[in-house]
């Protein structure tokens, strides 16, 4: 038996998130920058949103693509006193 080589691994990890470079027009970001704050999100967030969105409508999105980490404050548990 061979031991499995340096780029596979039999149990899977959890991916760290992938960084990139984005170049946008000053405008179009301004614009981003609306929306996202308008849906309480950060304009890193909304682009991912909106690049699942599209990637989903095309039918292209991996199945294996985890949802969204929620990042703020965690919901509420129970029902609020009355």
């Amino acid at each position: 038996m061979t031991a499995p080589s340096s780029g596979e691994n039999p149990k899977r990890r959890p991916q760290q998130r992938k960084q990139v470079l984005l170049r946008l027009d000053p405008l179009v970001y301004d614009a981003l920058a609306r929306w996202a704050g308008d849906e309480l999100r950060s304009a890193n967030a909304q682009i991912e949103f909106l690049l699942r969105r599209a990637l989903a409508e095309a039918g292209r999105l991996p199945g294996g693509a985890g949802p969204i980490p929620r990042r703020g404050r965690p919901p509420a548990s129970g029902d609020p006193e009355p």
